[in-house]
């Protein structure tokens, strides 16, 4: 077996457009997913998981209905099953996401922002 390591930085170089998560590895029943952001997501909820959201570089709003959390590069947040948020970066941001395998980006959420299919990068 050949053992390297990820470079996300790297990973990051390959894409240019927003909002179209690529995968880079998978734990268990859980992928990583790289993605870069710019403006407004939609609002939508995960029924059945949770979403963590990690800010490698930018500023990533997460709003809520009753509130929003603010993350800068090397901050994270758990977004609990159900609740509905919409993700926003005023300029370019690059998140990591978690979360498992075969969930979609908009939830249950009818969007053109919907990534088609699992990328890896």
């Amino acid at each position: 077996m050949k053992y390297s390591s990820i470079n996300l930085e790297q990973k990051f170089a390959r894409f240019s457009e927003h909002w179209r998560p690529k995968i880079v590895a998978e734990l268990n029943d859980y992928q990583l997913k790289l993605a870069k952001i710019e403006g407004e997501f939609v609002w939508h909820q995960h029924e059945d998981t949770d979403e963590l959201f990690i800010c490698e570089d930018g500023e990533l709003l997460i709003e809520f209905r009753d509130g929003s959390v603010t993350l800068g590069p090397g901050e994270l947040f758990v977004v609990p099953k159900g609740v509905e948020h919409k993700p926003s970066a005023r300029e370019e941001c690059k998140i990591l996401l978690i979360e498992p395998r075969g969930v979609v980006n908009t939830g249950e959420a009818d969007s053109d922002l919907a990534a088609a299919g699992e990328e890896w990068i």
